[in-house]
C-alpha cells in the first residue's frame, strides 16, 4: 500500500452532489446524537422513575453510569459495524445502526417505571442504552468515512467538519427539546410524563433521517475498491492482527482521540453536571446557559476543520489539549464564583475537619453507586461531598471514634449520617441548595439580560472553543490514517475506545474522585492527565496527514 501526497492548485465549488451527501449523512447523526444524549440531558428524571432507593446521589450515579455503558460498549459497536462497513459498505451499515439507535431510544421512552414493573424497569433501560451505544460505534466511523472519501483532496477537513458538529447540535436539539417543554408545562407535569416526550419524538427523526439516507449512493472510492476486486477479506485481522497497522490504531487512540474525548466531555457534560449536582444550579437555567454556549461555539467545528486543511489536524488537536489542561481549573473557579459565590467563599471561610482512625476510612471510590457504606467515617465525607462541601481528613489514634469540628467547633456525629456536621456547615456560610444567591434565569430573555448568566455563556462558551479545537480536525485525521480496505474499521475502533471509554466515563468518574477527596474541583485531575498524555504522545508519534491523496490508497 502507498500513500501520495500533495496539494491541489485550487479549490472548486461544492456540487450539489457533495452538499447532499454532507446534508444527509449529518442530518442522520444529528439525529443519533439527540437520542444518546437525552439520557445525559434528564439523568435526574430517569433517576428518579427507573432506579429504586431514597439516595438521590446513588440513584443518579447509577444513571451516569448507565449513561457510560453505552459509552463502554461503543469499540465493540465499531468493531462490528466497522467490518460490515469496510466488507458490503458505507452507505448500508449506516442505515442499519440509525435503525437501531431510533428503536432503542423509543423504547425508553415507553417504558414503564420501577413502580411499575420492578428491577426490570433499570434493567431495560441499561439494555436499551447498550443497544444505542453499539448502533452509535458504527454510525460515526461510517458517517465520517462516508463525506471524506467523497471531500475532494484538500479539503477533506473542511467538509468532515461537518460531521463533527453534530454531536453538538445533536446536544443542543436534545436540550431545546427538553427547555421547551419545562416551560410550557408545570414542574410536577415534567417530571411525571413531561421528560418522556423527547424519546418519543425520537421516531419522527428516525423516519426522517432514514429517508434522507436512503437516496444517497455508495461512496465512489469503496465502489472502486469493489470493482477492482481489492476489498478485505477479514478487515479486523488486516486492521489490528497486523502491528504496521494496529501501531496508528495505537497512536490514534492515545495521541489523539482519548484526549480530545476528555476535552470534549468536559467541556460539554462536565460542565453541565457541575453546574446542576456540585453547583446546585436548577436544571432549566443550567440548560439554557449551556444551550447559548453551545450555540455560539458550534461554527466554530467547521473554522477548524477548514483552517486544518492549511496548517494540519495535529498542531490544532495538540494545542487544544494542551491550552485546556492549563486552564481549566481557573475556568471551573470562575463558573463556580459566578453561579455560586457563597459556596466557593464557604469553601475558604468554613473549616470542616474529620479526625479519625485510619483503618476506619476506606476509599469513597464508587462510580456505578452500588456501594453501602456503613463505617461512620465514610458515610460522612459521603455526605458532606454530596452537599458539594470541603472537607480534610486527619488521622487520629488507633481505635478512635470519628470526630468532626466544623470551624474549631466539635459536631455531634452519634446519629452516623453527617446531617448534623452538614447543618453545622451551613449555619457557618456554606448555602442550602435554593439560596437565592445561587443563579437563576430560568428563561430565555432572563438569561440574556442577566450580567452573571452572561458571563457564564462566555466561559462555557471557552469550554466550548476547546472541544471544537480537539473535535474539528479529528475525523479528517483518522480517515486519512488508514487505507480504503480498512478504513471504516480501522477509524471507528480508536475513536470510540477514546470517546466511549475516556470520555464516556468522564462524568461518574470525576464525581467519584470529588467524593473521594472533598474537594469540589478534583474531579478535573482526570481529563488534565489524559489531555497531557495525549499532548505528549500526540507530539511524539501522530503523523501530519492532510496532503495525504486518499482515493487511490486501498
Amino acid at each position: 500500500m502507498t500513500v501520495t501526497s500533495g496539494t491541489p492548485a485550487g479549490y472548486a465549488p461544492m456540487t450539489r452532489e457533495e452538499r447532499k451527501v454532507i446534508i444527509a449523512s449529518s442530518a442522520g447523526t444529528v439525529f443519533e446524537w439527540y437520542d444518546f444524549y437525552l439520557a445525559g440531558s434528564l439523568a435526574a428524571n430517569i433517576a428518579a422513575t427507573f432506579v429504586p432507593g431514597t439516595n438521590d446521589t446513588a440513584k443518579f450515579i447509577f444513571v451516569l453510569f448507565g449513561f457510560a455503558a453505552g459509552f463502554a460498549v461503543r469499540p465493540f459497536g465499531a468493531l462490528v459495524f466497522g467490518r460490515l462497513g469496510d466488507l458490503i459498505g458505507r452507505k448500508y451499515t449506516f442505515l442499519v445502526t440509525m435503525t437501531l439507535m431510533g428503536i432503542s431510544t423509543f423504547v425508553v421512552g415507553l417504558l414503564p417505571g420501577y413502580a411499575s414493573i420492578g428491577y426490570a424497569a433499570p434493567v431495560i433501560f441499561i439494555i436499551c442504552r447498550l443497544a444505542q451505544g453499539l448502533a452509535l460505534g458504527g454510525e460515526y466511523g461510517g458517517a465520517a468515512t462516508y463525506v471524506a472519501e467523497h471531500a475532494p483532496h484538500g479539503r477533506r477537513g473542511f467538509y468532515t467538519s461537518w460531521i463533527q458538529t453534530t454531536a453538538t447540535v445533536g446536544l443542543f436539539l436534545s436540550l431545546l427539546v427538553i427547555l421547551s417543554l419545562r416551560l410550557s408545562m408545570s414542574p410536577e407535569s415534567f417530571a411525571a410524563w413531561g421528560w418522556r416526550v423527547p424519546f418519543l419524538l425520537s421516531i419522527l427523526l428516525l423516519g426522517f433521517s432514514l429517508w434522507i439516507r436512503l437516496q444517497l449512493s455508495e461512496s465512489p472510492a469503496f465502489q472502486k475498491m469493489k470493482a477492482e476486486g481489492t476489498r478485505s477479506k477479514a478487515p479486523l485481522t488486516e486492521a489490528f492482527g497486523r502491528w504496521e497497522n494496529a501501531k496508528i490504531a495505537l497512536i490514534a487512540l492515545l495521541g489523539g482521540t482519548a484526549g480530545q474525548a476528555v476535552v470534549w466531555y468536559c467541556g460539554q457534560f462536565y460542565a453541565l453536571f457541575f453546574l446542576t449536582q456540585t453547583l446546585k444550579v436548577d436544571g432549566t437555567t443550567a440548560n439554557l446557559l449551556i444551550a447559548f454556549g453551545l450555540l455560539i461555539g458550534t461554527p466554530f467545528f467547521v473554522f477548524f476543520g477548514w483552517l486544518s486543511d492549511k496548517i494540519g489536524r495535529k498542531p490544532i488537536l495538540i494545542a487544544g489539549c494542551l491550552i485546556a489542561a492549563a486552564t481549566y481549573f481557573p475556568l471551573f473557579e470562575l463558573i463556580a464564583r459566578t453561579a455560586n459565590p457563597k459556596l466557593i467563599e464557604a469553601t475558604t471561610n468554613v473549616t470542616i475537619n474529620i479526625t479519625a482512625d485510619p483503618a476506619e476510612c476506606g476509599t469513597l471510590f464508587d462510580p456505578v453507586g452500588v456501594r453501602v457504606f456503613t463505617r461512620p467515617c465514610d458515610v460522612i465525607r459521603r455526605t458532606l461531598a454530596t452537599n458539594s462541601m470541603h472537607y480534610e481528613l486527619k488521622p487520629g489514634p488507633a481505635g478512635s471514634p470519628v470526630t468532626v469540628a466544623v470551624n474549631g467547633t466539635d459536631v455531634p456525629t452519634a446519629d452516623n449520617t453527617g446531617a448534623a456536621v452538614v447543618a453545622a456547615a451551613q449555619a457557618a456560610g456554606y448555602p442550602k441548595a435554593g439560596d437565592p444567591s445561587i443563579v437563576k434565569q430560568p428563561s430565555v430573555g432572563g438569561v440574556l439580560t442577566d450580567s452573571r448568566t452572561l458571563t457564564l455563556i462566555g466561559l462555557l462558551f471557552v469550554l466550548v472553543l476547546y472541544v471544537t479545537m480537539v473535535y474539528g480536525p479529528i475525523a479528517a485525521l483518522l480517515v486519512e490514517l488508514f487505507p480504503t480496505r480498512i478504513r471504516y474499521t480501522g477509524m471507528s475502533l480508536p475513536y470510540h475506545i477514546g470517546n466511549g471509554w475516556f470520555g464516556g466515563f468522564l462524568p461518574p468518574t470525576a464525581f467519584a474522585i470529588v467524593a473521594a477527596s472533598g474537594n469540589i474541583f478534583s474531579g478535573l485531575w482526570y481529563p488534565i492527565v489524559v489531555a497531557l498524555m495525549t499532548v505528549v504522545i500526540g507530539l511524539i508519534f501522530l503523523p501530519e496527514t492532510k496532503d495525504r491523496n486518499i482515493e487511490d490508497w486501498h
